[in-house]
């Protein structure tokens, strides 16, 4: 039904603004009494032998939604009743900021593709707390965080250390966004000397709460060998949680979409199908090299119970989707949790 009938007519409108008009109908929607039961018995998934354990928490299973989906903590609730184990909210920043300018958010439809440059537009870390003040615990919450365009260089450190204080007592775990390639200045985040100082300090601050949250690294798919070698070098040195693996793309390689349709959309980060193998060989990468040293959550093409396996038989230890989730409908979750049931 979502791929035959409900898609065609969201993909009409422009993407940015049927994200947010879908936002507000979902909000509605399940106001209503007893359509959160409906949802959870259609979508969920219940059984002990997909539950996992990392990072000191118990996920009901392992499918995710990635951030950008719901970059404010606005839905997060709703959303949980699609058979989710988990879901992170974000990339949050310290202030709020528009990102960049519009258009800046495109499908490529042939692809089964998104390419974005939204640019870290959230309401900051302020109204993402209020909004999650009214967590109703359905699931673990993840914080995905960021700096502010605008902020120096020199400032970076206290721009994560800043949502870091902010969203500790109201997030599950967190994750440092340092490879987004929507957004300036990201030189220095790419630094593996910077990134040892940024998890160390960030470290220090979590050591100061009674109760320590779980730290994770998001990297890009398109690092070399010698970066991801790197990579698990700085894991190994700093002892962090684990990575996530990946992040969107800025190679435009093998799609199907026009090249004359590629150069008037522009730059961006491309998600979906076309990152799938790129993302998977990372994982595998990344698992094999360290010898299976740091837990992996897997997200990157993932459009098919087939590609969530491939993802988890290559290292991942949790996954997350996102595009996948809006070409192929919510049913996605339940397809991929039945086919891990498969495997067991």
């Amino acid at each position: 039904m979502y791929k035959n009938c409900i898609r065609p007519l969201l993909f009409i409108f422009d993407p940015e603004k049927i994200h947010h008009s879908t936002f507000f109908s979902i909000k509605v929607i399940f106001k209503i009494p007893g359509i959160a039961s409906i949802f959870r018995k259609i979508y969920t998934v219940e059984n002990k032998k997909l539950e996992r354990n990392l990072f000191g928490l118990t996920f009901k299973n392992p499918i995710g939604l990635a951030a950008g989906f719901d970059k404010n903590a606005i839905l997060y609730n709703e959303l949980a009743n699609f058979g989710f184990g988990f879901i992170e909210i974000g990339t949050v920043t310290p202030k709020a900021q528009e990102g960049n300018p519009k258009k800046r958010l495109f499908r490529l439809k042939a692809d089964k593709a998104i390419i974005n440059r939204m640019g870290f537009n959230n309401n900051g870390v302020l109204a993402a707390v209020k909004n999650l003040k009214k967590n109703k615990g359905k699931t673990i919450i993840g914080g995905n965080i960021g700096k502010n365009t605008a902020t120096l260089p020199n400032n970076y450190t206290e721009d994560y250390l800043t949502c870091f204080k902010e969203l500790h007592p109201f997030v599950d775990y967190f994750v440092l966004n340092i490879s987004c390639p929507n957004v300036n200045s990201h030189a220095k985040l790419n630094d593996k000397d910077y990134l040892i100082e940024l998890i160390t300090v960030v470290q220090q601050e979590n050591r100061k709460f009674k109760q320590q949250k779980p730290i994770l690294l998001k990297i890009a798919p398109d690092l070399n060998t010698t970066q991801l070698d790197e990579i698990i070098e700085l894991v190994a040195k700093t002892k962090i949680d684990g990575v996530i693996a990946s992040n969107t793309s800025v190679h435009r390689e093998n799609l199907k979409i026009k090249e004359s349709e590629l150069e008037k959309i522009g730059h961006g980060g491309l998600s979906g199908k076309p990152i799938n193998n790129r993302s998977t060989e990372v994982i595998k990468y990344l698992a094999e090299k360290s010898n299976k040293a740091f837990p992996i959550i897997g997200v990157g093409g993932i459009h098919s119970a087939e590609d969530a396996l491939e993802k988890i038989n290559a290292g991942a230890d949790l996954i997350q989707i996102f595009t996948g989730f809006i070409y192929e409908g919510p049913s996605l979750v339940k397809q991929i949790n039945k086919a891990i049931l498969a495997q067991v």
